[in-house]
């Protein structure tokens, strides 16, 4: 009886292994860490790629400014400081695809300059 017990629960950690080892999107860094409406941001991050990534926004907490991504890759999104960002400090914040899609703002900002 404990070995069919023991079997069933080694099975069932196996099927949620993917679910319980999926780590979420995340932005860590930026590069430059300023710059001016039309430039080119680096930003790095782990599975931030296009197939988990959607969008990417500047906010200041009350606005969120789309971005336009250059290009996107699992560990770095190059994007374009919008011609709608005003100067200031913004974080950075994503959009995850899916069904279940989410806004995640990340512990990263930059700030756009005049």
């Amino acid at each position: 009886m404990r070995i069919g017990i023991l079997i069933i629960g080694i099975f069932a950690v196996l099927a949620l292994a993917p679910v319980l080892g999926a780590q979420p999107s995340r932005i860590s860094g930026v590069d430059p860490d300023s710059g001016k409406v039309g430039d080119v941001i680096g930003a790095t991050g782990e599975q931030i790629d296009a197939s988990k990534v959607d969008e990417l926004y500047l906010t200041d907490g009350k606005t969120d400014i789309k971005t336009e991504i250059v290009s996107q890759n699992e560990t770095v999104i190059k994007f374009k400081i919008p011609s709608k960002a005003k100067a200031g400090r913004y974080s950075l914040m994503i959009k995850t695809k899916g069904a279940d899609a989410k806004l995640l703002e990340q512990p990263v900002r930059i700030t756009i300059e005049e």
